[in-house]
């Protein structure tokens, strides 16, 4: 399994139009073949920090994700509300296992 953790900080001023762009970059990421879990998080005492928590059954899947329509729309409507770069961490998912199904 492969999981990204992506930190997100977003302009106050875009806080609203970010939720809705990546509500809908979320709803069809989770339609993915590959995807195991797509979840979008908001911190309760900075409401412009935000976590993506991404995981895909396989490197290949997680690498197809960032070909995906929906994703490159994401990606560019996004790109000027961060009020830094976002900064996305890969890591390899020990649990739960997915490859004993």
């Amino acid at each position: 399994m492969r999981t990204t953790i992506v930190y997100v900080h977003v302009k106050e001023e875009y806080i609203t139009s970010f939720i809705e762009a990546t509500r809908l970059n979320h709803e069809n990421s989770v339609s993915e073949s590959g995807n195991l879990r797509f979840d979008i998080l908001q911190s309760p005492e900075d409401f412009s920090r935000f976590v993506l928590y991404e995981a895909y059954q396989s490197d290949s899947d997680a690498i197809e994700h960032k070909k995906t329509a929906h994703y490159l729309k994401w990606r560019d409507t996004v790109a000027d509300w961060m009020a830094s770069p976002r900064e996305g961490v890969s890591y390899n998912g020990l649990f739960p296992r997915t490859d004993c199904f």
